[in-house]
């Protein structure tokens, strides 16, 4: 039996008293919503599946009732949900069929705002292909394209993994770098889970302020993967072989799967936004060992502490470097937190230094420890403690070094330049210090910054090692960063 009440201006309102019921509806009621939940975050559950005709929130018990265009979109909806519960802003809501199969109202203000609502969330949804609209359908396609914008934060496979996996189960990732973005391609078990995961995570930031989202349909019904490794992962096939890869020189470089360790803290947070995910250089106190880094296979006639500081440092602030006595081809890197530690690492690893391949990956220890009262004059050269150093790049904060954080190329950036130093004298110095310069350009706008290009990243690495922070007059020093840019 249909239940209602009347409110004292007339309005039909629905009961919100009905018992759970089994039979399938168009018509569905949502209970356990957070006490201001907006029309829009009711209906981002809701359209994936297809097009809402009426919607009916009544805030003052935390439920609402919700009516699909066909009952095969909200059978669809349910059955999804009964899989994967979802969520508004971290918390539970409850969906199931209603006893009514359509909603009759004469509150046409409440009408307007649920289709201001409807337009405007399937707006933020990006078109939702033709055809499927209104009838429940999903694309045939369960294969998502994804761009990753504005990527100040290495984004890794498993983190795309992590999360669109809270929408369906993910079967295979492939990472790639397109017209000098951040792409991958990503295959979930069906396309509902598919446009659930465009619809709510479209447009969205991985991190405050950074790692935008953007979402389409690919053309492949699904994908190929031949090897597991930080760039490509099939995880239906834990057979398939790693493959070869070559040092990442695009983008931001990915860190190898053994990275995971490093793998940032998400809010579980479903719905329309993602924007309140804080990025793990927020966090108070990042999770013990995440922020050192062990480094290995370093030339031992060519590193040292200081030195490992200066490259270290274009992507955090260094507190402490250890090389390590008894295998000086090794070294423990302490930064200032756990993404500052990623960053290094995901850009690093595998690069050329001094003739050696460099690999970078989470150590063990919490901390670099000091060098004890005993010890050696040595062993107290290879620790150094940079912690009050003055040549951190990122103790300020919004420092606009957070937006020039690059990969290692073979184009360095120069700034600082005083208005007496010549393009010869900075020429020179690098010549003098065993480096090919092949092109050097100022910057038209700021004669205080130029770019240098080298002979090869290695190069570059090294030279920017032994030439930051070199003196050019009695009160100027030079800075020298990775440019993204060529000349």
């Amino acid at each position: 039996m249909r239940s209602s009440a009347s409110s004292a201006d007339g309005t039909d309102r629905l009961c919100v008293s009905e018992r759970a019921q089994s039979v399938p509806s168009p018509v569905l009621h949502l209970r356990q919503l957070p006490a201001d939940v907006s029309e829009q975050e009711v209906i981002a559950l809701a359209l994936p599946f297809g097009r809402v005709s009426h919607l009916i929130t009544l805030k003052a018990k935390n439920q609402a009732f919700l009516e699909m265009a066909s009952e095969e979109a909200a059978v669809t909806m349910v059955n999804y949900y009964t899989s994967a519960p979802p969520t508004i802003r971290n918390q539970p809501i409850f969906i199931q069929y209603s006893t009514h199969r359509d909603l009759k109202t004469n509150d046409l203000t409440n009408q307007r705002a649920a289709l201001q609502a409807i337009s405007a969330a399937a707006v933020h949804s990006g078109n939702m292909a033709s055809g499927a609209e209104g009838r429940g359908l999903a694309p045939q396609s369960p294969v998502l394209r994804i761009i990753v914008e504005n990527l100040f934060y290495p984004v890794t496979l498993e983190v795309l993994q992590q999360i669109f996996s809270k929408f369906g189960s993910v079967l295979k990732i492939i990472t790639f770098t397109r017209n000098n973005q951040f792409q991958a391609l990503l295959q979930f078990s069906d396309s509902v889970h598919a446009q659930h995961a465009k619809a709510a995570l479209g447009g969205q930031n991985i991190y405050n302020g950074c790692c935008t989202l953007r979402i389409d349909w690919s053309k492949l019904s699904a994908l190929n993967v031949k090897y597991n490794n930080d760039k490509s992962r099939d995880f239906t096939r834990a057979d398939l072989p790693a493959g070869e890869l070559e040092p990442a020189s695009f983008g931001v470089p990915l860190p190898p799967y053994g990275a995971a360790a490093f793998q940032p803290t998400f809010h579980q947070h479903t719905g329309l936004s993602l924007a309140a995910m804080s990025p793990p250089r927020l966090q108070v106190a990042p999770p013990a060992g995440h922020s050192v880094l062990l480094v290995s296979n370093l030339n031992p006639q060519s590193a040292t502490p200081l030195g490992l500081f200066v490259l270290f440092g274009v992507y955090g602030d260094v507190q402490r470097v250890k090389i390590l006595f008894n295998k000086k081809e090794n070294a423990l890197v302490q930064m200032s937190d756990a993404t500052q530690a990623q960053l290094a690492m995901s850009h690093l690893n595998g690069q050329r230094l001094h003739g050696n391949v460099i690999r970078v990956m989470p150590s063990r220890h919490p901390v670099v420890q000091l060098p004890r009262g005993g010890a050696g004059p040595e062993e107290q050269t290879l620790t150094r403690d940079f912690s009050g150093s003055a040549l951190h790049r990122f103790k300020k904060p919004g420092s606009k070094n957070f937006n020039n954080i690059f990969p290692p190329s073979a184009t360095l950036h120069l700034s600082n330049i005083p208005s007496s130093v010549s393009e010869e004298l900075l020429k020179d110095l690098f010549s003098s210090g065993g480096f090919t310069v092949k092109a050097f350009k100022f910057f038209q706008k700021d004669r205080k910054m130029a770019l240098m290009q080298l002979a090869s990243v290695e190069e570059a690495m090294e030279a920017l090692i032994a030439l930051h922070d070199h003196q050019l007059d009695h009160n100027q020093h030079l800075r020298v960063s990775f440019s993204k840019s060529t000349i």
